[in-house]
């Protein structure tokens, strides 16, 4: 399957995001953690549009 630059960066961020999310609960540090969690967040988000993009790519490819 390829991915399209929104799928793959919103993936790296969405996993960067959870890096730093955990780290912040290990380190007791709560705006790491936060800013994680909205990292997590936009992350899911641009990957999200990338899959929705894809989709729309592949239903104009069937007609």
């Amino acid at each position: 399957m390829n991915m399209n630059k929104d799928q793959m960066k919103g993936r790296i961020e969405e996993t960067k995001g959870k890096v730093k999310e955990i780290t912040g609960k290990i380190l007791s540090d709560e705006n790491m953690e936060a800013e994680g969690n909205v990292q997590k967040n936009v992350g899911k988000v641009q990957a999200g549009f990338g899959d929705l993009k894809e989709d729309i790519k592949d239903i104009k490819k069937s007609f």
